[in-house]
């Protein structure tokens, strides 16, 4: 969880501070190079009997992964470039987003609504309106 806390307060450091002036596609292809070259050398920390036969256990997730990740990566760049605040910005889309995982874990995956999550929902929404003030 660490991890993905500072990778994440990394991420929205580094989208906000991309140089207007360069093509957004451009950047994406940068991003994806350093991402690829630290996944290649990854792979030797997470080492499997047969790599071909890795790919073949990859299933629609993985895939539709890399979409959702090219739209997030060129969604933030956009929103940023287009004035949103930086602390503003990930926490409404991390609001909506986690409402929409609450239907989805409820709907799809079996998952539980406990009072206290409904109280953080509430909180939340509450934090984005004051946040907007």
């Amino acid at each position: 969880m660490i991890l993905v806390i500072i990778a994440s307060v990394f991420y929205h450091i580094c989208q906000k501070s991309i140089n207007e002036n360069a093509n957004p596609i451009v950047s994406m292809i940068a991003t994806y190079g350093v991402a690829l070259i630290l996944s290649l050398f990854s792979i030797f920390f997470f080492p499997s009997k047969n790599i071909i036969n890795s790919f073949k256990e990859l299933n629609w997730a993985s895939y539709i992964l890399g979409i959702s990740i090219f739209a997030l990566e060129i969604g933030y760049l956009l929103v940023y470039r287009s004035g949103w605040n930086i602390n503003v910005a990930a926490f409404f889309t991390n609001v909506i987003t986690t409402i929409v995982l609450i239907f989805i874990g409820i709907l799809f995956f079996k998952e539980k609504l406990t009072v206290t999550n409904v109280i953080g929902i509430v909180l939340s929404i509450l934090g984005f309106i004051l946040m907007k003030k």
